[in-house]
């Protein structure tokens, strides 16, 4: 692996790590804070659109939208065209629990690229929507890229 690989796989294990500790704060599990974050920019599909996101299997998913549908951070809604499948969509309570969420990643944002100017920031969004762009479009299709 090159290295520019691995220091993009080492920086998204630690990211992903310092993320599970900011959410932990708030009483919330990553899993729960990525469907919340998910829900937010695409409400109101089904379970398996979002299990397939989130990478986790739709049994689990089940689980997890039980436990926030029991806390009315989310609710399930009939879906029109299949009466057997649910759509998922955000509550007022969760709502409010985006905005700790949001807040809290600004938070680790800021932490994350602290000593890079705004012209950097810029520059290391654009590289990065690239490279996501490259393998979300099947370049690297078949090659393993989580370490």
């Amino acid at each position: 692996m090159s290295s520019a690989l691995y220091l993009l796989s080492d920086t998204a294990r630690l990211l992903r790590r310092a993320f599970d500790a900011r959410v932990g704060q708030l009483g919330m599990t990553s899993t729960q804070a990525r469907l919340l974050l998910t829900l937010s920019h695409s409400e109101g599909e089904n379970q398996v659109a979002y299990a397939e996101r989130l990478e986790v299997e739709p049994i689990t998913l089940c689980r997890l939208i039980d436990r926030m549908a029991d806390s009315d951070l989310i609710e399930r809604r009939p879906d029109p065209a299949d009466r057997r499948a649910w759509r998922i969509h955000l509550t007022a309570r969760s709502r409010q629990k985006l905005d700790e969420v949001s807040l809290c990643l600004v938070g680790l944002e800021d932490e994350v690229l602290v000593g890079l100017d705004a012209g950097q920031r810029d520059t290391l969004s654009a590289l990065l929507e690239t490279i996501r762009g490259n393998i979300a479009g099947g370049r690297s299709a078949g090659v393993a890229v989580n370490g």
